[in-house]
């Protein structure tokens, strides 16, 4: 729920409990993490809002909110909406960051706006915060105004819409203007002044109220307060402006004014007494026209004028709102500082390689022209040429050279960095093997079982799948090749030059005796060309330095282009990477490359003006084969060093390369094995799945029953019939039920005297009843007629069925037996169930229905 704003002065005019409301803290906000609590004070809820909304602003071009991609639903309630007693207040839940981002902004306003309310305006310490909060509010709510219909895209709730917040605004600028009004007041400046701040503050509250007075968007308390502060600054005014024109002598003026200022305090009090009490104001301001009215009528007899001829009182403004500057908090921390969104990446990583390019080719000019530079200076047997003037010492230079192989190393360094390769090399081959190992099984069983269950089998191919990790792979299998080749060229030339770098590693006397002595040459020692040779070389040396700091400075350069390219996708949308980039690039690195470009151009004058003195030296230096074969030898020393030197650097660079790749390649290991465990997984379920859908399938189709089993016991074929026969049904956990009664026996006309003679009791059958079907093979007395079977209900009797049970009757027992005794026959027995009940007496003549059978409730 969104706070509300405070919108009454709680010192000029002291409102009711209903004004006072407006500044009360609402309930807690829509989502329970961010306010635990109920009415927490202002200035830590202040606090916390502030953050909140400079994480919002900071993650805002970080993550694609929006109800597409990342969905996530901002609810809040409407801060002036009181709800019905059927239905809560207006509430409006959106998918936009936008949006929440408003709702925390015009919090932090509203929160804001109490804080300044709860000022302690007797001190200057309170009217400033005031002043401050007031204004901070009001560039809360304009920014709001100015930026919410974009943030939403649809209609807001009425509390933000821009015409609330747009009053809201005034509002706040006008009470920081009446901040300023009393701090004048109270630092008792010039009347003029005063009058000036209250009129300026009055006409804030006017437009405040012109501005929600015929529209629903404000509480309706609102309305009589900014009408009372309005009348109220204006009488402030006409007050202060009535001072001043006493203090020059227009008496007629000050009383016109005081009486327009008693009008407006008797409207409020008769109008919003309700609202705001001003008797102070109201008793001061009377007191001054009384007594203005006094020296008037008996002194000065000044024409009062009307009040239409006053002339109005100025205004002068002292506040503006303040404009919102993110981050608002002073203790903000970003919790996603290193988090970029995809763009951002993807831009950052074109970025670096084209840093990376730029840089690698500016040092490989260098480092080009650095190695050209060594190569003419050894052909040329420079400096040694102009040091060996004996003929039979090691020139300093070559000593120098000496010395720096010594330091390093010498020739086991390069053994042991040439050692410490193949080792490196096998455990990255090792690492890729693997991890391509783990690929090809899982493809393979993959496939097996693809061809196993075929169509069952309903899951990726593993090829199609590990395709993207194969393309890597083969990537690095292309790296790993050429590093061994470049390998080989460093073994290959390692091994042209071990022996003349194993002749540098020697002491001096091994070394001075390995070089060829020669007689001793003219005597150059300070002839001007040596000293020309000497100067240039200097200045070669020197600029050999400053390509190495030159060297330093590129690989120390670093620039963070993360906020270049969130700022570009939060203006534009999208990021224009190759612009940015090259105009960044040229910012960064153009003054680095101005100053490459002069070193080369500097080296390449340098070299033709050393080539030029040495063609000159050499004219005046003797020459024969001794002093050949020595320079010979005093070069291949130089080329040696130059060698070690480079031979040291480009093995230090494959080891790192190797250490750097294995790490690289852990990585890609483990990428494998997660998504190789992923997929037996998903096989081993998939598999189980398949297991029980077997297991639950009928094994074979319904198997015919033989033809013994079908065919009656006669042997013939019985017919066959279009209607099948039911199943026999099977009753279970029933009760027993009881047989069918039979019906009566039928007598017939001729044995109608013999039954009026039968024992009472007995009673002929209805008309119409079907005569009984004797029993085969028995004939029938001509004296009576009785069945030899009791005839059952219609109901089937088939096995199974709880119907008639066909059982031979007792002797002696059939209730429906008339002269049983007179019977030329024995009647079978029947047998009652176990706990049966009796059967019925027998039908009463003269019913037109038989009787329907009775069984007695189990």
């Amino acid at each position: 729920m969104r706070f509300k704003p405070d919108t009454s002065r709680p010192l000029q005019c002291h409102g009711s409990e209903a004004a006072r409301q407006l500044s009360a803290w609402p309930g807690s906000q829509h989502r329970p993490p961010r306010t635990a609590f109920l009415r927490p004070p202002p200035r830590r809820g202040r606090a916390r809002s502030f953050r909140y909304y400079d994480q919002l602003c900071s993650i805002e071009p970080k993550f694609p909110f929006s109800e597409n991609q990342v969905c996530v639903t901002f609810t809040w309630k409407d801060a002036f909406d009181k709800g019905s007693l059927f239905g809560g207040s207006a509430k409006l839940a959106l998918a936009s960051l936008g949006y929440e981002k408003t709702c925390v902004l015009f919090n932090c306003g509203a929160l804001a706006s109490q804080i300044a309310a709860e000022q302690n305006l007797d001190n200057d310490e309170g009217l400033k915060a005031a002043a401050k909060h007031y204004q901070f509010a009001s560039g809360a709510f304009q920014h709001i105004k100015e930026t919410v219909l974009s943030a939403l895209n649809r209609e807001p709730t009425v509390d933000i819409s821009p015409d609330t917040v747009g009053t809201l605004s005034l509002i706040m600028l006008a009470q920081a203007q009446e901040v300023f009004f009393l701090k004048a007041t109270r630092d008792k400046m010039k009347d003029g002044i005063i009058a000036k701040l209250a009129n300026q503050a009055a006409d804030y509250y006017g437009d405040a109220y012109k501005q929600c007075q015929y529209k629903d968007t404000l509480p309706k308390e609102v309305f009589p307060v900014l009408a009372a502060k309005h009348c109220i600054m204006q009488a402030n005014a006409e007050y202060h402006q009535s001072i001043l024109a006493k203090q020059q002598k227009k008496f007629g003026e000050e009383i016109g004014r005081l009486q327009h200022a008693a009008d407006l305090v008797k409207t409020v009090a008769s109008r919003y007494d309700e609202y705001v009490n001003i008797k102070d104001l109201v008793d001061k301001i009377n007191r001054a026209l009384t007594a203005a009215k006094k020296d008037n009528d008996f002194i000065y007899h000044d024409r009062v004028p009307d009040l239409k001829d006053l002339e109005s009182v100025g205004k002068a403004s002292l506040v503006k709102s303040t404009p919102v500057v993110v981050p608002l908090s002073q203790k903000f921390t970003d919790l996603f500082e290193k988090m970029v969104p995809l763009q951002v990446q993807q831009s950052l990583s074109v970025y670096n390689q084209r840093k990376a390019d730029q840089v690698n080719r500016l040092i490989a000019q260098m480092r080009e022209a650095t190695n050209l530079a060594n190569g003419v200076l050894a052909s040329l047997n420079l400096p040694a040429a102009i040091e060996d003037v004996s003929g039979d010492t090691v020139p300093q230079s070559i000593l120098n050279k000496s010395k720096s192989v010594i330091e390093q190393g010498g020739i086991q360094t390069v053994d042991q960095l040439i050692k410490d390769l193949p080792e490196l090399l096998q455990r990255n081959k090792e690492i890729l093997d693997e991890s391509l190992r783990l690929l090809d099984e899982e493809e393979t069983t993959d496939n097996d079982l693809r061809t196993k269950f075929k169509e069952r089998w309903q899951r990726t191919p593993s090829n199609e799948l590990y395709k993207p990790l194969r393309t890597e792979g083969a990537n690095y299998h292309n790296i790993l090749n050429k590093a061994v080749q470049a390998d080989g060229q460093v073994k290959e030339r390692y091994q042209s030059h071990r022996d003349t770098i194993a002749l540098l590693c020697k002491p001096e006397s091994e070394l001075n005796a390995a070089i060829p002595s020669a007689n001793p040459a003219k005597t150059l020692q300070g002839n001007e060309v040596v000293n020309v040779l000497r100067t240039l070389l200097a200045n070669l040396d020197e600029v050999k330095k400053e390509r190495e700091q030159l060297e330093n400075d590129l690989k120390s350069v670093n620039f963070d282009m993360t906020s270049k390219f969130l700022t570009a996708l939060a203006q534009d949308g999208a990021i224009n990477e190759e612009a940015i980039s090259e105009a960044e690039l040229d910012r960064i690195y153009g003054s680095h490359k101005q100053k490459v470009q002069e070193s080369l151009k500097k080296q390449e004058e340098l070299l033709k003006n050393i080539q030029n003195a040495h063609q000159d030296f050499s004219k005046m230096k003797q020459s024969n084969n001794e002093s050949n074969l020595r320079e010979e030898v005093l070069k291949n020393l130089a080329v040696a060093n130059d060698n070690f030197v480079e031979l040291v650097a480009n093995l230090k660079e494959g080891t790192k390369f190797y250490n750097e790749l294995t790490e690289i390649l852990l990585k890609f290991q483990n990428k494998c094995s997660d998504i190789v465990f992923a997929r037996k997984t998903e096989r081993d379920e998939l598999l189980k799945d398949l297991q029980q859908s077997i297991a639950r399938e009928p094994s074979a189709p319904s198997i015919p029953l033989p033809t013994y089993q079908t065919t009656p016991a006669g042997g013939s074929k019985p017919a066959a019939s279009s209607t099948p026969t039911p199943a026999p049904r099977t009753m279970v956990g029933t009760k027993p039920q009881p047989p069918a009664r039979p019906p009566p026996p039928v007598i017939s006309a001729s044995s109608s005297s013999s039954s009026a003679s039968a024992p009472s009791g007995t009673a002929a059958p209805p008309p119409g009843a079907p005569a009984p079907t004797p029993a085969p093979g028995a004939t029938a007395p001509a004296g009576s007629t009785a069945p030899s079977q009791a005839q059952g209900p219609p109901y089937p009797t088939y096995p199974g069925y709880p119907g008639y049970c066909q059982m031979p009757m007792p002797m002696g027992y059939n209730p429906y037996m008339y002269g049983q005794y007179n019977l030329p026959y024995a009647p079978s027995p029947v047998y009652q169930n176990p706990g049966q009940a009796p059967y019925p007496a027998p039908q009463q003549p003269g019913y037109p229905f038989p009787q329907q059978p009775y069984y007695p409730q189990q």
